[in-house]
C-alpha cells in the first residue's frame, strides 16, 4: 500500500512502531537512518489527515456561522 492511501491510523500505528524500534536502539546506523526517514514519511502522513480534518471543521463552521 502505497503511503497516500495509509488511513491516519494505519500511519500512527506504523509511526509508534518505527519510534519503538529506534528507541530499542541496537539497529545499525544505515538501518536507523532508514526507520528515521520512514518516520518522517508517516509524520507527513499523519499531518496531512490532520490538516484535512482541521479543514473540514473550518468549513462546516463556517457554513453554520460559527467561525
Amino acid at each position: 500500500m502505497s503511503d497516500e492511501k495509509l488511513s491516519y491510523e494505519q500511519a500512527r500505528a506504523e509511526l509508534a512502531t518505527v519510534v519503538e524500534k529506534l528507541e530499542q536502539g541496537g539497529a545499525s546506523l544505515e538501518e536507523s537512518l532508514a526507520l528515521w526517514e520512514r518516520g518522517e514519511k508517516l509524520a507527513d502522513v499523519c499531518q496531512t489527515w490532520l490538516d484535512g480534518a482541521r479543514d473540514r471543521i473550518e468549513t462546516a463552521r463556517a457554513a453554520r456561522g460559527d467561525g
